[in-house]
Order: structure tokens, then sequence, then C-alpha cells
């Protein structure tokens, strides 16, 4: 499936899971306001961290290697098997350990010990978490865009249900728990897709580890855990940061715009991992691999560009409508982010070569500086740009991003280091 009917397609899913994530803000803008969306993102960024390692973060590489071996059945449940294996054994493990820490992880993220409870939640329902991320790897190396749609479509609309009742009822502490169980309890939706597959068995999912295929994927495990502790990491230290010497408002202010940011960008993301990603893993003839990346500029970054233009002039209406009026005085974030959005896709067109040629050392030295170099701007941008700050240090840092990534695959290329 070429990527106009792979974007057609997702974007189905996409504009459903937009709806569902833009509905999910509105709902926490209401019942726990600003300073409630610092708290919520500082969870969100232990989930991403603690989920990738209790998975062995092996996902990336399962949807690599599922695409790269797609005339090969055998290899491919090799590589489930020992994918799913170590999510199993990892994710039990972590369970055990979030439990056993459960008041001192809710004192470091959210700086209040009686909220341990909502790390109980995550650890009963963590191995169901991790295994509906691996179904959903499985699907995406295996080009099954349909089942993956669909799977995409009733989790959105799951995540919504939960995440609505939840806040209505119980507040921030509700909204706390919807995170931590609601992919969890998606995993039995993606499981019931699944069953009609004809390469779904539950053998297929556990057993042997093939030694050979778990070195591989610990290329990607290693590259997965890198982002695992940069992204969360460098979120945490910007929002504790604004928190500490802005207030607490202004750093759900950043939060808010953080994930409007996301959700519009969702499309463009999800496109990059569902068609390239795979489509990337699979080419062998450099030619090929140019024209891929060149049809992706000539058509997600120019949508890009006007999507983020769009959300620029409307963004007064934007936070009253899908936050509240309390949210206005993020209005001043937007044209800085916009701008780092579209630097960000344009880098990023690039940064999956990274992942689907398993360039692992120039992966992890970028991920790396530029979260640190993030950091930098941020802490010392603070005082002369208050709250924009962070958005200015996002779009300079996404432009060193851009040019960095392309004068490293340029020199990887022409140094004679074919793309096998």
């Amino acid at each position: 499936m070429g990527l106009i009917k792979t974007s057609i397609l997702n974007a189905i899913a996409v504009i459903i899971k937009m709806l569902t994530l833009l509905g999910i803000n509105k709902i926490l803008a209401i019942y726990v306001g600003p300073a409630g969306y610092a708290a919520l993102g500082q969870f969100q960024n232990a989930v991403q961290m603690i989920t990738t390692f209790a998975s062995g973060a092996v996902n990336t590489g399962v949807v690599k290697y599922t695409a790269e071996y797609h005339a090969d059945p055998d290899k491919q449940i090799a590589v489930w098997r020992t994918a799913g294996t170590i999510t199993i054994y990892g994710s039990l493990f972590s369970a055990l350990l979030i439990a056993i820490l459960n008041k001192p992880l809710a004192q470091w993220f959210l700086q209040d010990q009686s909220y341990g409870s909502v790390f109980l939640w995550f650890s009963a329902t963590l191995v169901f978490f991790t295994l509906n991320t691996l179904l959903l790897a499985i699907l995406n190396g295996k080009k099954d865009v349909v089942k993956y749609v669909i799977a995409n479509i009733l989790g959105s609309i799951f995540t919504l249900i939960i995440t609505t009742v939840m806040a209505v009822k119980f507040g921030i502490y509700g909204a706390l728990v919807s995170l931590a169980i609601y992919q969890s309890l998606a995993f039995f939706v993606t499981l019931i897709i699944c069953l009609k597959a004809p390469w779904f068995r539950i053998g297929n999912l556990y057993g042997k580890v093939d030694k050979k295929v778990a070195i591989n994927l610990a290329k990607y495990t290693a590259m997965a855990v890198t982002s695992a502790v940069c992204v969360p990491l460098t979120q945490i230290f910007i929002r504790n940061h604004i928190g500490q010497t802005l207030g607490w408002e202004s750093a759900g202010y950043w939060e808010a715009m953080w994930r409007l940011s996301s959700a519009y960008l969702l499309f463009f993301t999800t496109v990059l991992g569902v068609y390239y990603l795979p489509r990337i893993s699979e080419i062998t003839d450099f030619k090929e691999l140019k024209k891929e990346i060149w049809a992706g500029y000539k058509l997600i970054f120019p949508l890009t560009v006007f999507s983020g233009l769009l959300v620029y002039l409307l963004r007064d209406w934007i936070i009253v409508f899908l936050f509240s009026k309390d949210f206005l005085p993020m209005s001043s974030l937007f044209a800085w982010q916009m701008v780092g959005d579209s630097l960000k896709i344009a880098s990023w067109l690039l940064a999956y070569i990274m992942l689907g040629r398993a360039y692992v050392k120039l992966f992890i030295v970028s991920e790396i500086f530029f979260s640190l170099f993030f950091c930098f701007m941020v802490f010392n941008f603070t005082s002369y740009f208050k709250l924009e700050a962070a958005s200015i240090a996002y779009a300079i840092n996404y432009l060193f991003y851009f040019i960095f990534i392309f004068i490293s695959l340029f020199n990887i290329k022409y140094k004679g280091f074919e793309y096998e």
C-alpha cells in the first residue's frame, strides 16, 4: 500500500484520535485546570519511561524486522516469540518493582505520596499495556493498515470514555488513574481484532528466545531506551523549571501547548510510523530510498506548514474551544511552537532513516545531545523570554537537529557506507 493510500486510510484513524484527544483536553481543562495539566504531564512522562523499560523497548525492532522478513514467516515468528517473551517477563518484573516503590514514585513524579495508589493501578495492568503495544507493532510491521486503523479507532473511543468518566467522577485522581489503565484495557480490543488474523497464534508470542533475533532487537532497545529516558526527562526538567521560576499555572500552559501540538501533528507522526518505518526497513536500493523521502517532503512537509499556520491564525478560538479562557495566556507560545513543529517533521523525515537502517550510534548521540541542548536553552532563555522561552528553544533545537541529521546522513552515504 502506497504513501497516499496509507495516508488516507490512516487519516480516518488519526482524525478520530485527534477528536478524542481534543475532547479529553477539554474535559481535563474543565476538571483539573492549568496546574492539574502539569501533574498529568509529569505522570504521562513516568508512564512513557516505565513502559519502554518494561517492554524491553523492542517494539520499533518488531516493526522493522516484521517488515524486513515479510517473505519469511518463520523468521517473523522468531521475532515475535523473542519480543513477546522479553515483554512479558520485563513487564512482570517492572510491575513488581512499581508496586513496591509506589509511594516514592508518586513523590518524585507528582510531589505527593498520596497518589501512590495510581502507580498501583498502573502496576496491576502493566503487562496488558505492553502487550497491546506489541500487537500494534506486529500489525504495523505486517503493513496490515486496515486492522491497525480499526484497533487505533476503537482504542481512541475507549480512551475517551474511560478518561471522561474517571475525570468527571474523581477529578485529578481519576484522570491520573485513566492514564494509568486505558491502554491496558485497550489491549482486549486489539486482541479481538488480531484473533481473526491468519498469523495470530498465542504460541507465536511466547516461547524460546532466539539469540540472533535478541541481538538484532537490542539495537532498537538501545535507541528506544535512549528516547525513553531523554524525551520524558527533558519534558520533566522543562516543566519543573517553568513551574519553579514562573509558577505551576505557567507550566500548565506549556503542557497544554505541548498536548495541542502533539494532537494536530498526530496525522504526520503516525504516517511516519505506520508507513515510513516499515517501508524504509524493506528498501535495499539507495535511489529508491531517496525517492520515498522526497515523496514525504512533497506531501507531508507542506501539509505540516499549512496546518501550523492555520492553528496559529485560529489560536485564540482554539484555546477557548479546546481548553477554557483560563488558558488564554498560552497564546504567546503559538508562533514559535508552530515553527518548531514544522522543523520537527522536516527533521523526522530524515531521522526515520536512522531507525529504519539501525544507525544506533548516530541516533543515540543526536538524541542525548539535542535533549541536553534543549534543556540548556530553556534554562538560559527563561529570564529573557519568560514563558515563551520553551517554545523559542524548541524551534531553535529542531532547526539545528535538522541540519545535523542532514549532514550526518549525507556523510554516511558519501563515505561509502551504503544503506544495506
